[in-house]
């Protein structure tokens, strides 16, 4: 029963990311079925000494032992996510966490495919995410790489979401 819920939270901790922008449903985007899978070259510099910025939080990407660090007030309950980062010969990026949050702590693997064609980069959630425009060929705002920004914005909120969430355990 205790394994169900680690899962089940694991799963919470991690269901705002990039949620919102699979909001195109069933319908694969077009090119997405010629598109190739980007190189593991490609991936690390989109991400590396970046931060992608989420609706409630932010994921930081650090070159220094692909470590990853994260917090979330996803449905207003903080948590916060440490781990290591790492990308796959398919063209996925994936980060394995350890999740804090009141209720406990969970280790979750969250991954995201990748494919390149042209000036456009397609995304997906793995493994029953929708595809989805990640990168305009022009970059548009509302798009997801919109949110990634060079730097740690993730350590300014990490300590305070830690001493909230170890506060009330």
């Amino acid at each position: 029963m205790f394994m169900l819920q680690k899962v089940l939270l694991a799963v919470a901790l991690t269901s705002g990311i990039a949620t919102g922008a699979s909001a195109a449903g069933t319908n694969e985007p077009a090119g997405i079925e010629t598109a190739k899978p980007m190189s593991s070259a490609e991936i690390y510099r989109l991400y590396n000494q970046n931060s992608w910025m989420w609706k409630a939080g932010a994921g930081y990407f650090s070159a220094k032992a692909r470590r990853f660090t994260a917090w979330s007030r996803e449905n207003g309950s903080p948590s916060f996510g440490m781990g290591r980062w790492f990308i796959t010969e398919s063209g996925k990026l994936c980060f394995n966490a350890d999740w804090h949050a009141k209720t406990g702590t969970a280790t979750a693997i969250t991954c995201f495919s990748h494919r390149k064609k042209g000036g456009l980069i397609y995304q997906k959630r793995e493994p029953d995410g929708q595809w989805y425009v990640f990168k305009s060929a022009q970059t548009q705002a509302t798009d997801e790489f919109a949110k990634l920004r060079h730097g740690d914005y993730v350590s300014s909120q990490l300590g305070r979401i830690e001493t909230s969430v170890s506060k009330t355990k």
